[in-house]
């Protein structure tokens, strides 16, 4: 059996660990145990909502908004494969965020966007380990990105707590269809506030387009309070007005110190419970059953759904058409003719079901379920 050999050596602000000739020096300061990366679903393998979608907002891969307005076609967002001989895939990735801008034949207007947002919550920023208020203290955020257009691009982080302030850069000019990785360093400023709560902290936001009426004369790679008139600096309307034009990202990573290291890979079954904090979306099929619970009355059936993850905050609850639905008792089954909330809390939705006349016995116990031959969905959304 070999035996591990550690040996510690010098370091200027800390020592550095040398563990059988892996040496930790790459390491950035403060992140050598836990969740190095701050954004969640950074490899876009989660998407409970569906892979494809026209929704301005949450519409496919969790955690990452693509929002839209004055366009002439709905942007489609979807999650991709990732080809491989890519330099993502070499590097691991096998999914990515991507959209198709539409057909805008009436050109780019001054109020036209489209744009994906990532929001960090406040706490976990807060206790990162990022100094945010010193200039000395850096967060470095690297991501893979894709046009099919060849422009340069912008993004911003922004923090939401006091007064806003944002950090726009830029991505240089991409070749059109080639993955092309982005690195930037962003030290801290004295004037950004962070609170210590489940609100929202930070903003990372990429942009294809933005009309001119939310662009101007701003100052790259340096913070500044932040303009909703001049977000970014004005955008060539290329990629916009390009029919079908494509825009893909992936490898979203967000870590203290002044250095990009390697991605922080985790399992997919890891990357869902973090995403679950935000929004869950449970799925039965044919009978099988969401929870137990009892008869209030002969047709009204209560429920108390316990959820697999605690939610950031209250959550709001939509369910699919109540005829989806059923109480299940004694060998007996009961479509539902409405459903709704009694209550919900970060652990659990209490529900009630109501059924048609003939159902259930006052106080008789029954589990909610899919009806025969259906499918039932219950959305938990607590997303910032």
């Amino acid at each position: 059996m070999s035996q591990t050999k550690a040996q510690l050596v010098s370091g200027t602000a800390a020592q550095d660990l040398t563990v059988d000739n892996i040496n930790t020096s790459s390491i950035n300061s403060g992140q050598t145990s836990g969740r190095k990366n701050l954004i969640i679903n950074g490899a876009m393998q989660v998407a409970q909502r569906g892979t494809s979608s026209t929704t301005s907002g949450y519409g496919s891969v969790d955690r990452f908004q693509v929002n839209y307005s004055g366009t002439d076609e709905a942007p489609t967002q979807a999650q991709v494969d990732v080809a491989s001989g890519t330099s993502p895939y070499t590097s691991g990735f096998r999914k990515a965020l991507k959209i198709t801008n539409g057909n805008q034949t009436s050109g780019a207007g001054a109020d036209d966007y489209i744009r994906i947002i990532h929001f960090l919550e406040a706490q976990n920023v807060a206790q990162s380990g990022w100094n945010y208020v010193s200039s000395s203290s850096n967060i470095t955020l690297s991501f893979w990105v894709k046009s099919s257009v060849a422009q340069n691009f912008y993004g911003f982080l922004l923090t939401n707590d006091g007064t806003a302030y944002s950090y726009p850069f830029e991505t240089g000019s991409l070749t059109a269809d080639t993955w092309t990785k982005i690195t930037k360093t962003i030290p801290g400023n004295s004037n950004l506030t962070v609170n210590n709560d489940n609100g929202t902290g930070l903003e990372f936001q990429i942009t294809p387009f933005y009309g001119t009426n939310k662009t101007g004369s701003v100052s790259l790679n340096a913070w500044g309070a932040f303009s909703t008139s001049a977000r970014t600096p004005d955008y060539t309307s290329t990629w916009y007005t390009t029919n079908d034009a494509t825009f893909e990202i992936t490898g979203v990573q967000s870590e203290v110190g002044p250095t990009a290291t390697d991605f922080e890979h985790r399992s997919f079954g890891e990357e869902l419970q973090l995403c679950k904090r935000y929004f869950q979306k449970m799925t039965r099929t044919n009978q099988e059953v969401f929870c137990c619970g009892y008869f209030e009355s002969d047709t009204i059936g209560r429920h108390a759904l316990q959820l697999p993850v605690t939610m950031r905050t209250d959550p709001t609850t939509t369910f699919s058409a109540a005829s989806t639905f059923t109480t299940i008792y004694t060998g007996s089954l009961q479509s539902g003719t409405s459903v709704g909330i009694i209550n919900t809390s970060p652990e659990s939705v209490f529900t009630t079901l109501t059924v048609g006349a003939g159902g259930g016995t006052d106080g008789q116990a029954n589990l909610l379920g899919a009806a025969g031959g259906a499918t039932a969905t219950i959305s938990i959304d607590a997303e910032l």
